[in-house]
């Protein structure tokens, strides 16, 4: 059952601005930053000046998930391990200004990383709830005084809807398609976290995986020089589709699908990867 939201303003100041979002989100706008929670819902859309927030409701509900750019957990990514095998995967260092298209956006951690590592990336969420939390992120970061994080964020830009709609031209500019689809549910030794859970719902659609197997098959449809998936460690490959070859962490792997050479190459690159990682 999808989740139940209802958007409300932290101060009366916000008020015109939360009546426009949730208005466009087709939400129910709560009269006021006191406005008793109505039974029955699952989460809260908070609005409080420049800053968009998703609270989930309940009994030892997990904290706030907004989308902070300049956060200390991101900061700290920027030195992970995980960052080199996702540049790798999607072909970092092949050719200068590489386009990528993260056609799953969510949260937009792993497109803010591309683009910390260089590449141009064009972000597409479906989910509205979340294309909004993203759009105040990016915004957020665009107006920060660190150049770092305004540089990196003016590499990104956003669209929200599915990435199948998008026109041939928008398309023109990109070299590896990026999919990150939701993991599929866990077994019983292995409850889902509760923020996850939430997340789940919101992206809930008829038939998930077999919507991932269909975005994959679109994907290497496209006049792109790769598409890469990351998957579980376990999980089988989507639309039973056997990658050129894989790149495996401690927790996931990047199915790498190479469909042709990189152009504009730097010098003495061949653009392409068959096999191995």
């Amino acid at each position: 059952m999808p989740a139940t939201l209802a958007l409300l303003a932290s101060a009366t100041t916000d008020s015109h601005a939360a009546a426009a979002l949730a208005k466009r989100l087709g939400l129910e706008l709560l009269p006021g930053p006191s406005a008793e929670v109505p039974a029955g819902l699952d989460a809260l859309l908070l609005l409080d000046g420049d800053a968009l927030s998703l609270h989930q409701t309940g009994p030892r509900a997990p904290g706030p998930v907004s989308v902070d750019f300049g956060s200390a957990a991101m900061r700290h990514r920027r030195k992970g391990g995980q960052n080199e095998l996702l540049g790798r995967a999607v072909g970092v260092g092949r050719k200068p200004r590489l386009g990528v298209l993260d056609a799953t956006a969510g949260l937009g951690r792993d497109s803010f990383v591309l683009a910390d590592l260089g590449c141009t990336v064009l972000l597409c969420e479906r989910v509205a709830v979340m294309a909004a939390l993203l759009e105040y992120g990016l915004a957020r970061a665009r107006r920060d005084a660190d150049p770092w994080l305004v540089a990196t964020s003016a590499r990104m830009s956003l669209q929200q809807g599915d990435a199948r709609d998008l026109a041939p031209a928008e398309l023109a500019a990109i070299d590896t398609i990026y999919l990150d689809p939701m993991f599929p549910p866990r077994g019983k030794s292995a409850a889902v976290k509760k923020d996850m859970a939430l997340f789940q719902r919101l992206l809930e659609t008829d038939g998930d995986e077999a919507d991932s197997d269909r975005l994959l098959l679109w994907a290497l449809g496209q006049a792109v020089a790769r598409v890469v998936v990351k998957r579980p460690l376990k999980a089988p490959c989507l639309a039973g589709r056997k990658p050129s070859h894989q790149l495996r962490g401690k927790a996931v792997r990047f199915d790498v699908y190479v469909l042709s050479a990189f152009t504009d190459c730097a010098p003495g690159d061949p653009g392409r990867e068959t096999g191995g990682g």
